[in-house]
């Protein structure tokens, strides 16, 4: 009995063990399936496409070089420091103060006259209350421009408010009497804070904008060196030269701005590709910017380097202010951008020197006649053929008339077949 029962043991275990086997088997087979499908799937997902609009761009990323007409401007005082009038990037008419370098003692002058204000301030309060409506209202008028002049470092205010204040004070004094304690006392602290000016502005060098332009202190070296004087003196050797770094910043001068040509600049760049070896002057394309702007540009000069390598310098009369920080960039150029039916290449087959695409609806296979606008490397854009134009092509009005016409979503086929098309 006990022989039997160890002989039906072992023959279970032997069953569950196959068992055990046949699942295994069975999901390996399942699993080699489900990678194989996927491989399919990823390799070619489908044979049919749907039309569809869209843009297509001929385009190609390079660096390149800019170059503008900018003026350096320094003056004599440059060790002292300067203080900025002009903002970066602010545009500015030309006469007009840019900066300016400090005068000596400029701190020792500066907290004197602070000093000065806060007494007159005080001075002005103090008599609040004791004088006419009149004087009332100048006290109001005086505090408005001591502030506003405490505030400003523009020369043209600086010299508004002094007069303005002035006035004030001698209208006020004469309301309150010359001889009385508060209206002479207020004249004197006025007249000490004149003189405190005159110094401090006498010793401060002010320094004008030559040009109308843009106020930059991004001064590299570079000025007189990278000009739109001479585009024949640049070439591929000298660029590299340079040795920049693209996309670093210019660092910002703390002795001396410049002004530059807010009108255009250009970029200088060195492509190997059949578009600018085929490239006119005057031509216009479009440059994509590292901010993603896309802008307008002309060609302004061209200059074979070699057999494989084109030089080629870009006008451009946008984004001057934000390309005033940098010297190197990288950037994308657009050679051709257009809008229509957007189809895969490998939808495109061509016969006798004419492009078609196969349609399926409904299971149906219909070889329709295509022009193409514009082709890069993995899509082309479609449109029917006019009247005119296939006349032109020797089609007949019957022809013509009969003939089928891509349209937006409508299915066509991958890499197609014409054999089996109506």
């Amino acid at each position: 009995m006990k022989i039997k029962l160890e002989k039906k043991e072992i023959d279970n275990k032997k069953k569950v063990n196959r068992k055990k086997i046949i699942i295994y088997i069975s999901f390996c087979l399942i699993l080699i399936y489900l990678i194989y499908a996927v491989y399919l799937l990823v390799k070619q997902p489908t044979n049919k496409v749907t039309v569809e609009e869209g843009t297509l761009y001929l385009e190609e990323t390079n660096i390149g070089y800019i170059i503008r007409d900018e003026q350096v401007v320094k003056g004599n005082n440059y060790k002292n420091g300067m203080e900025q009038i002009k903002s970066e990037g602010e545009k500015t008419a030309k006469g007009y103060s840019i900066y300016r370098y400090y005068s000596k003692n400029e701190d020792g002058l500066k907290k004197q006259i602070s000093d000065l204000d806060l007494q007159i301030q005080e001075t002005l309060k103090g008599q609040k209350g004791i004088f006419s409506s009149d004087v009332k209202l100048l006290e109001n008028q005086l505090d408005e421009k001591v502030e506003l002049l405490s505030k400003t470092t523009d020369l043209s205010k600086i010299t508004e408010y002094k007069k303005q204040i002035e006035d004030l004070i001698n209208r006020k004094a004469k309301i309150s009497g010359e001889s009385s304690a508060a209206g002479s006392y207020l004249k004197q602290l006025y007249n000490q804070r004149a003189k405190l000016e005159e110094q401090l502005n006498s010793g401060a060098e002010y320094i004008k904008a030559p040009i109308s332009g843009i106020v930059s202190y991004k001064v590299d070296g570079l000025e007189e060196i990278l000009t739109p004087n001479n585009f024949s003196t640049l070439s591929k050797e000298f660029l590299n030269g340079l040795k920049l770094k693209t996309g670093q910043l210019i660092a910002t001068n703390d002795e001396c701005g410049k002004i530059i040509d807010s009108s255009k600049c250009y970029i200088a760049t060195i492509s190997s590709s059949e578009q600018a070896k085929n490239a006119k002057v005057d031509s216009k394309i479009k440059v994509r910017l590292s901010n993603n702007k896309t802008i307008d540009a002309k060609i302004a000069y061209i200059s074979q380097e070699n057999e494989e390598e084109t030089l080629i310098i870009l006008e451009i009369d946008k984004q001057i202010s934000e390309l005033a920080n940098y010297r190197k960039i990288s950037f994308d150029l657009i050679w051709w951008s257009n809008t229509g039916l957007k189809v895969p290449n490998q939808a495109i087959i061509e016969q006798d020197g004419l492009n078609y695409v196969v349609r399926n609806r409904a299971g149906y296979l219909n070889k329709i006649l295509v022009k193409v606008t514009g082709k890069n490397d993995k899509y082309s854009l479609v449109s029917s053929y006019d009247t005119k134009e296939l006349k032109e092509l020797g089609y007949t009005e019957n022809e013509i008339y009969s003939m089928r016409r891509i349209s937006i979503y409508d299915e066509i086929v991958l890499n197609p077949d014409l054999k089996n098309t109506e």
